[in-house]
């Protein structure tokens, strides 16, 4: 397991992680760009506080595309169904 040395919002981290460190660095640059828009928009300047905005921007940001994943699965199951039944009827026919 390889450590690597990432900046958020001005503090270092060594995140330790079986991933590629190409893949943890842009994920601490995703948080940390996040967490600079949300202290732009917000004029809060205590960490801790911009640290929890940030989560729950990103639990929206979440939440909202598991939902539209969710319906896009739904979507699909239907198409697919409705081809199925139709490949069916022609079989027939």
């Amino acid at each position: 397991m390889e450590s690597v040395q990432v900046e958020i919002f001005g503090q270092v981290y060594s995140i330790k992680g079986q991933d590629d460190p190409a893949y943890i660095r842009e994920l601490a640059a995703i948080v940390d760009a996040k967490m600079k828009d949300v202290q732009l928009g917000t004029g809060t300047v205590d960490p801790h506080k911009v640290a929890i905005l940030t989560a729950l921007t990103i639990t929206d940001e979440l939440y909202r595309l598991r939902k539209a994943h969710e319906s896009l699965k739904a979507t699909t199951e239907t198409a697919t169904n409705r081809l199925i039944s139709l490949t069916d009827q022609l079989d027939k026919a």
